[in-house]
């Protein structure tokens, strides 16, 4: 449900970018246009995990099964599964090539949009700001496809545990995890909050070895 979740969210944050008229941005993006996004990705990421429980209820496995992975990966499950996972695989491809295209299609038109727009810009600054935001997020959207598309459909290929395992990390852990970084390290405040944090605790570190070689100094003066 979470994985689903951040693949709508990437799918917005393109929208997100691709407005390029800025006197219209509060009233086309307004809190109304993304409470009804929010509860939309909701409600279909759902319905779509409440048919694989659905679904996985149907299967039969042994008693002490062990899945080699660090959670209930449905890819994984499946391979432990007694019974016929015909019907389960065929459900688990047709969503998660749905939940793959949809979104990308969004995306791919956001960044069209956005590529157009900067070919009419004549400010150097003004693309090169564009470009760095857009390139962070794209690389939060190659790491976060790539890797969960290579699951599901490496899953009918290989049965290595290890290289799924890795991949899994990826999209479910460190994708989320950079999401934040996309916006936030853009805005001049948070780079000075961030900044003097870092200053403070480099000073914290700083006095604290200073009053260790200062206490060591004075055992050795009465020694």
């Amino acid at each position: 449900m979470f994985a689903g979740m951040d693949n709508f969210l990437l799918a917005m944050m393109a929208y997100d970018m691709a407005i390029c008229h800025p006197l219209h941005y509060t009233v086309i993006m307004n809190p109304c246009l993304c409470g009804l996004l929010v509860l939309a990705s909701w409600f279909i990421i759902f319905w779509v995990s409440l048919v694989h429980i659905l679904l996985m209820k149907s299967l039969t496995f042994s008693i002490g099964t062990e899945i080699p992975h660090f959670f209930c990966e449905l890819a994984q499950v499946l391979k432990m599964a007694h019974s016929d996972t015909l019907l389960v695989n065929i459900v688990l491809y047709v969503a998660t090539a749905l939940l793959g295209v949809f979104p990308v299609a969004g995306i791919l038109i956001s960044y069209f949009q956005i590529v157009s727009s900067l070919m009419r810009m004549s400010s150097t600054e003004g693309k090169y700001k564009a470009f760095s935001t857009c390139g962070s997020h794209l690389c939060v959207v190659s790491l976060f496809y790539g890797t969960g598309l290579g699951v599901y459909l490496s899953s009918a290929v290989t049965h290595s545990s290890q290289s799924s395992s890795m991949a899994s990390v990826m999209y479910t852990m460190v994708t989320p995890m950079l999401n934040p970084f996309i916006y936030s390290l853009r805005n001049k405040d948070v780079k000075g909050a961030l900044g003097r944090l870092l200053s403070r605790a480099a000073s914290c570190l700083l006095w604290g070895t200073t009053s260790e070689l200062r206490g060591c100094y004075r055992s050795l003066k009465q020694m």
